[in-house]
């Protein structure tokens, strides 16, 4: 039986959304990391919708509002977590920083904007581009030596081609948290979650 005209200019018009969405979709600099992907920051606010994953294994990122305000979370059953890579990449509408650990649990953050970066510690200014920074606390870490796994070495975090970020510098492990600042052009809204497999803390840092 032939198709009505109808039906194949109904056909044509979906076929031709299909190939629209999949134009606009975002790059995936961090293929393991999920996506998401905030809306324009002119409001001071955005709201994140769930993109692909891209994410074999992990649980998807949440759907959740980016803004200017301290994201904190508790880590739950965290044994041997360890920070082992960080990860940096541009989006569509955001730059993602991706800290992968190695361990068992899940990993608590505290982040919010400072006036300054300063090592734990000695609090001596670390080098990183600012002017703002995002300092960014996982809670629930454990030492290379009580964990038996690698620990990325303390420094900066190689960044390109970003729009809001402009540096990492990761400050290392301290009596059960880790520290790092993520250095951007401008505060901007933005949003902490963690995913699985592997175990990561993602901050997305809306860009204008």
């Amino acid at each position: 039986m032939r198709p009505s005209r109808r039906t194949a200019a109904a056909v044509l018009a979906a076929a031709a959304l299909v190939l629209a969405g999949c134009a606009g979709s975002p790059a995936t600099d961090d293929a393991a990391a999920g996506s998401a992907v905030p809306s324009s920051p002119s409001a001071g606010s955005a709201t994140p919708s769930a993109g692909p994953t891209g994410d074999a294994g992990s649980t998807d990122a949440p759907t959740a509002t980016a803004d200017l305000q301290p994201d904190t979370a508790e880590p739950v059953d965290a044994a041997g977590l360890t920070v082992s890579a960080v990860r940096v990449g541009r989006h569509s509408g955001f730059d993602r920083v991706v800290f992968e650990l190695a361990g068992q649990g899940t990993p608590g953050w505290q982040a919010e904007y400072v006036d300054s970066a300063t090592a734990e510690g000695s609090g001596e200014p670390v080098d990183l581009a600012g002017p703002g920074y995002l300092r960014v606390v996982l809670r629930g870490t454990s030492y290379p030596y009580d964990s038996g796994e690698a620990e990325l070495p303390r420094g900066p975090v190689t960044v390109s081609g970003t729009g809001a970020v402009t540096g990492v510098f990761y400050d290392g492990t301290f009596e059960g948290q880790s520290l790092a600042y993520v250095g951007v052009r401008a505060q901007a809204p933005f949003r902490v979650y963690a995913l699985t497999g592997p175990t990561r803390v993602v901050v997305e840092v809306v860009t204008s």
